[in-house]
């Protein structure tokens, strides 16, 4: 699957459906065992016993909401104690539609809880055991909503810059001996659309809709070629490299000893 052939268990998070299922029927066929987890125990089982029968693969269900915390610290500590684990897929994520003033603020908080509290705890838990044994790969499913506050997904798109911001941050801190890679899908036909309460995917655009299969195909030729952040839409990652130099260019000014000088005292109004 990546530079370092990685060859050990994944784990998979909000693997019943979507990307989450779909990344786990491309490992599997590649040879990977698998750990699956989301909430619908059955829909688990079902999708574990055809992908078994297909690939032969080892495969263990775990039934958890992630925004239960003591669901979570099960998935953590499953991270944690099983050596065989080398992959962790940070996957499970959810939406909400309408404004931000609008939005029930008990279900913003549950959002909150599973797209960025249980991305790091679990994130946590991997790299301290991946960091350990100087190998491993922690991939998190990010969006491009979370670079375009343009599209007005308040929360959404903040955890998912979150999300961005954290796999380029945590780069920085570990080895190469653990891959790390944020993948940003824009519009993809899966059960988000409904869930979220804004409509099926099939009230969007078809140009501007992805399928799932692609989408998954994608973001793994990504992780294979080593991309930090794949963007499995962007025709040409030059596009990327300029927005990311344009936010480098500012890192000399963004903390100087004094204010800027149309900040201060007698500049002109």
């Amino acid at each position: 699957m990546s530079k370092q052939d990685l060859r050990g268990a994944a784990l998979i998070t909000g693997a019943s459906s979507g990307i989450g299922a779909t990344y786990a029927d491309r490992l599997a066929r590649a040879g990977h065992d698998l750990v699956l987890v989301a909430r619908d125990a059955a829909r688990l089982e079902a999708l574990a016993a055809k992908l078994k029968a297909a690939t032969g693969v080892k495969i263990d269900i775990v039934a958890a909401d992630l925004t239960d915390r003591t669901d979570l610290a099960k998935v953590e500590a499953r991270l944690a104690d099983d050596a065989s684990i080398d992959i962790l897929i940070n996957n499970a994520g959810a939406a909400l539609a309408g404004s931000f003033a609008e939005q029930d603020v008990e279900r913003v908080e549950n959002m909150i809880q599973l797209n960025v509290v249980s991305v790091t705890r679990l994130a946590h838990a991997a790299a301290k055991a991946f960091a350990a044994r100087d190998r491993g790969a922690i991939v998190n499913i990010s969006s491009v909503v979370g670079l375009a506050p343009e599209l007005q997904s308040v929360v959404y798109g903040a955890t998912k810059a979150y999300v961005t911001y954290f796999t380029q941050a945590l780069r920085q801190q570990l080895s190469p001996g653990v891959q790390l890679q944020a993948v940003l899908p824009g519009a993809t036909r899966t059960e988000i659309w409904d869930r979220s309460g804004g409509g099926g995917a099939d009230k969007l655009d078809p140009n501007m809709l992805m399928e799932v299969d692609d989408l998954v195909d994608a973001a793994l030729a990504g992780f294979r070629q080593g991309e930090l952040v794949t963007i499995p839409s962007l025709p040409d990652p030059v596009d990327f490299a300029a927005y990311d130099a344009a936010r480098a260019k500012l890192l000399p000014n963004l903390s100087r000893n004094r204010p800027a000088e149309r900040y201060r005292a007698g500049a002109p109004a």
